[in-house]
């Protein structure tokens, strides 16, 4: 039996969404602890998985990889459709747990894509290999420019640049009940921000992300990182407007400002399509943001989880599973 556990990610957006550009999407992310997804696969015949959400990325596994079965056990997951990276984190850590249960070792950057995973950014697999601050390089254009591409007709875009940031840098997280984009609508909202995608965003980004964010990220500037990646969510937002009616999607706007007045938040923004707002701040302030983001949800109405995680700085760990729980 193989053990994988994996915590989520965070999305701050993408480098570019015009087809103006040779390059299109890039995303940057960085991996954190919590939440996180546990589970644990052996051989069997035939599929049987306890979490209705796992067991269609457990039987593609099964399929791709050509095996007679497999009984999958998930311990912890991480909420669905919420802007964590549930869905990558589960393909891939069944994809490893399935193959490890037949003593098989896997690459999950080459298997990805046959698993529909990373079609867009490779924030997700980069997060699952080795963890820390992501910046992805993107896909070639051309494949993007009617439609997405066949299921498994793209690679995972290389990483760019790949920074450990310091333990005690916090996320402090507001997860509001409800569910962002996923799947088809998600793919639908995507061909439309892109088809019409201002070029001009891009020229921004990429001047913020090279002068601004990587050099806060290599020298673990707090301030400086935490007005980036709040830049790069607003202009990522402007291209996004008109599909999640407005630069934030309801109720993460309110969230947003909400938290950006807490002098310890050193910069707050939305987690890929929401709903979950993350605000920046350090270990000995997460308490006091805890109680504003708690109050950010109040004041927007609506309920919902407040959690405090840290950049995680390392990928996902496997082991043999011997009974035993590990927190």
């Amino acid at each position: 039996m193989t053990r994988v556990s994996v915590g989520g990610r965070l999305h701050f957006g993408f480098q570019n969404l015009s087809l103006a550009h040779g390059r299109l999407y890039g995303g940057v992310g960085v991996a954190v602890d919590e939440p996180r997804l546990t589970l644990r696969a052996e051989r069997a015949d035939g599929v049987t998985c306890d979490d209705d959400a796992a067991r269609p990325y457990v039987e593609r596994v099964v399929d791709h990889l050509d095996l007679p079965g497999t009984s999958v056990t998930v311990d912890r997951d991480i909420p669905r459709h919420a802007g964590l990276g549930s869905g990558t984190q589960l393909a891939l850590a069944s994809l490893v747990a399935v193959a490890g249960a037949y003593d098989r070792s896997v690459d999950p950057r080459e298997h990805a894509p046959a698993l529909d995973r990373a079609g867009r950014s490779g924030v997700g697999v980069a997060a699952f290999e080795r963890g820390g601050f992501v910046v992805d390089c993107g896909h070639p254009t051309e494949l993007f420019t009617t439609a997405p591409p066949e299921t498994g007709e793209w690679s995972v875009p290389p990483v760019v640049a790949r920074h450990d940031l310091p333990a005690e840098w916090r996320f402090v997280l507001a997860v509001p009940d409800g569910k962002g984009e996923s799947g088809e609508d998600e793919d639908e909202s995507m061909r439309s921000v892109v088809e019409r995608g201002d070029p001009g965003i891009a020229e921004g980004i990429a001047g913020l992300v090279t002068r601004e964010l990587l050099p806060a990220a290599a020298t673990g500037d707090r301030a400086g990182f935490g007005s980036a990646v709040a830049r790069l969510g607003r202009l990522n937002g402007a291209w996004y407007a008109d599909e999640q009616g407005g630069v934030y999607r309801p109720p993460a706007g309110t969230l947003v400002d909400r938290l950006s007045t807490d002098p310890a938040v050193s910069g707050a923004g939305q987690s890929s399509w929401g709903p979950t707002v993350y605000a920046l701040t350090d270990a000995d302030a997460a308490e006091s943001v805890v109680a504003t983001a708690r109050e950010a949800l109040a004041a927007a109405g609506c309920e919902g989880r407040v959690l405090v995680t840290s950049p995680r700085n390392g990928g996902a760990t496997v082991e043999e599973y011997t009974g035993r729980q590990n927190g």
